[in-house]
């Protein structure tokens, strides 16, 4: 069972083969053969245009700019922009971007549709504004209109946990990801892992902790 998440010796990025812990999938056998998908040529044309672009961009561009770079050395040209409606204005802005430098883009929001949540069995109760019409997050619809729209690449602007999960599986393209959503931390979810051993660990631990410990 691979746990490279608390390994601590990453001999696999250094190269350093002799230090793999015995339990590593790359000792034990566990790692299934990849090569061989790689061998396969748009995934090695993807993967290799990802790593020229790792290392060329490497703390000088910024997101915005590394998934313009990859979907225009891959000759990409029709974009899709699945965006959540909390970020609606941002999102007109990187159309903006992306049309300025020459792309087709072709945008959906997350209501599309206009499907009351009630469709898929959501309680008045268990909805963000209890007593109110609300219109569930069509993220499935958002993949198909843009599948039928023909896009190249997606790029999910914000999409809720699980929302974007959905979205990925239907996406008939490749899926980046360029936003996440955590209203909490302007969108930067890893500020909670950097402060969880102080201001979040009541949150990340406790919390969470009790909630298992009573299921």
């Amino acid at each position: 069972m691979a746990n490279c998440a608390i390994c601590g010796v990453y001999a696999c990025r250094t190269g350093e083969l002799d230090r793999l812990p015995d339990d590593c999938p790359m000792r034990t056998g566990e790692l299934p053969d990849s090569l061989p998908i790689y061998s396969e040529p748009e995934i090695r044309r993807i993967a290799k245009v990802a790593a020229q672009i790792e290392a060329e961009g490497y703390m000088r561009w910024t997101r915005v700019e590394e998934t313009m770079e990859f979907a225009r050395r891959l000759g990409f040209t029709r974009l899709g922009l699945a965006f959540c409606a909390g970020l609606r204005e941002e999102a007109r802005i990187l159309a903006r971007v992306l049309r300025a430098n020459g792309f087709t883009v072709i945008s959906a929001m997350c209501k599309t549709g206009s499907v009351p949540k009630e469709q898929i069995g959501v309680l008045d109760c268990e909805k963000v504004n209890p007593g109110t019409w609300e219109a569930m997050c069509n993220n499935i619809g958002q993949a198909l209109l843009l599948n039928r729209a023909g896009t190249q690449l997606n790029i999910t602007f914000g999409l809720c946990v699980g929302h974007d999960a959905l979205f990925n599986k239907y996406s008939e393209a490749l899926v980046t990801c360029l936003v996440v959503k955590d209203r909490v931390l302007a969108h930067n979810p890893i500020g909670a892992l950097n402060t969880s051993y102080g201001y979040y660990r009541p949150a990340l631990y406790e919390r969470h902790k009790k909630a298992w410990e009573s299921e």
